[in-house]
């Protein structure tokens, strides 16, 4: 005997599927019209299927160096994502004990995702021409001749452009690590410290494992936030663009599928990192669970 559903149950099934295409609908549709044949335009119905569009993505679209952009925002992505896991478990490791001004501490550290982010973007630019000023006025009282022939700015992909991501992603980097070390059973360390594990040994032998899937979420984060972000790039990249600037850009003045093709590949990179990411989570998972498993075996 099977009960049979309500209508409520399909009222909601119905509901959950318009939510899924509102959501994923824009994506399946620049992904498929990025496969348009040479002749093909910006709406359907699609004018053939061909890769037409991302070899002319690689030739170049007009003035606009696609290369150099997808080349900054993979370099910045990658150093973001390493300097915010660096600083989260840092951080994370700290908060465990009391001291001092932590609450205060922690509330700047959060402060940056309640600030709109055009806002911080303009705030370190302003910041950045402060310290130009200063640095040329220095060059100026002093005589230096370095300052007068070479000096431009300090503004740059990884200076100003590094702080920008960097106050988007720490503050949810260090919310994973609070919670993760929220839960966290000190008796671990403890166990360790009793069997004469220095305490670098017991990081790296017993807190470092057990906290890595969320190292991994933090990563993550880190990586595709910084590769996404646009308001807080726009302001403090100097000479530099990043890849969505340069396809805001596009948008304006590109009006071929070749923006798709841009799209698609975009998208791809952020697959490509989450799936990585969620393969080592299952990696070390699974290792976790045989040599819990061995050990159970030897006892």
């Amino acid at each position: 005997m099977h009960e049979r559903r309500s209508p409520a149950f399909y009222l909601l099934a119905v509901f959950f599927a318009l939510f899924v295409v509102f959501l994923y609908g824009p994506t399946i549709t620049i992904l498929i019209l990025s496969f348009q044949g040479p002749q093909g335009g910006l709406t359907f119905p699609m004018r053939g299927v061909s890769l037409h569009w991302f070899a002319q993505l690689f030739h170049g679209i007009g003035v606009v160096d696609i290369g150099s952009a997808l080349w900054n925002s993979l370099r910045l992505g990658v150093t973001v994502m390493i300097l915010t896991v660096v600083a989260s478990v840092m951080a994370g490791l700290a908060f465990r004990r009391r001291f001092r001004g932590a609450t205060l501490l922690f509330y700047t550290a959060i402060a940056s995702l309640i600030v709109p982010s055009i806002v911080v973007s303009l705030g370190i630019a302003l910041e950045f021409r402060i310290a130009d000023d200063t640095v040329k006025a220095v060059g100026a009282a002093f005589d230096i001749q370095w300052v007068y022939n070479n000096f431009t700015t300090l503004m740059g992909l990884f200076t100003s452009g590094l702080g920008a991501h960097l106050s988007w992603t720490f503050p949810f980097g260090l919310l994973i690590m609070f919670a993760v070390f929220n839960r966290f059973n000190p008796a671990y360390e403890e166990a360790a410290r009793d069997l004469g594990a220095t305490p670098w040994q017991t990081f790296r032998h017993v807190v470092l494992p057990i906290i890595a899937p969320a190292i991994a979420g933090v990563a993550l984060f880190g990586f595709t936030l910084s590769w996404d972000e646009i308001a807080r790039s726009s302001q403090a990249m100097g000479a530099d663009n990043t890849l969505p600037i340069t396809l805001r850009a596009l948008t304006t003045t590109v009006t071929t599928p070749a923006i798709y093709a841009l799209g698609t590949v975009t998208t791809a990179v952020s697959f490509t990192v989450i799936g990585t990411m969620l393969a080592i989570v299952s990696i070390v998972q699974r290792r976790r669970r045989r040599l819990g498993s061995d050990a159970g075996k030897g006892v």
